[in-house]
């Protein structure tokens, strides 16, 4: 007697997998300010007694990594037809042609080229950047700008999201 094999139809459907899975995670140096935040806590109760200062190396060290845990915990996903990016979620259908920008060009859409009615998930230490036309008619957005370490991979996930 042979082992069963389960069937195809009683199988639960795999999640899409995403064509794009990007993590726009603090720089290290910023972990290395968290510490020196914490000792910082610490000395400043140090005048108090040993407990107190743990006590303040602790609270400063962990307040401080929740802030950069926070601020690098951004996502950038493109998955089932959409453009995931933080909180947004857009349709692939809404969205028009993807730019990837380099460093230089990045820089000019954060500063004198952004438009203020732009979504823009940027991160000042990522180098690279995809600026994505927005072609829903009933958007007021103009465009989607999008701080990415792999501008390239982003836009052809995109592409292939589309085609």
């Amino acid at each position: 007697m042979q082992p069963s094999v389960p069937s195809q139809a009683s199988s639960p459907a795999p999640a899409a997998a995403p064509r794009f899975d990007e993590r726009l995670t603090a720089p290290r140096s910023w972990w290395v300010i968290v510490g020196l935040l914490g000792i910082s806590g610490g000395l400043i109760m140090f005048p108090l007694g040993t407990v107190p200062m743990l006590g303040g190396l602790i609270v400063a060290a962990v307040l401080a990594g929740a802030a950069v845990s926070s601020y690098g915990s951004a996502r950038i996903r493109v998955v089932a037809g959409s453009l995931v990016a933080g909180d947004a979620r857009i349709p692939v259908s809404a969205l028009g042609a993807a730019e990837a920008l380099d460093e230089e060009e990045a820089r000019a859409w954060r500063t004198h080229k952004a438009d203020p009615r732009a979504f823009m998930l940027m991160r000042s230490y990522v180098p690279g950047a995809v600026r994505v036309e927005v072609t829903d008619p009933a958007d007021p957005t103009p465009y989607v700008y999008l701080s990415s370490r792999e501008p390239e991979a982003l836009v052809a996930a995109l592409e292939a999201e589309r085609a």
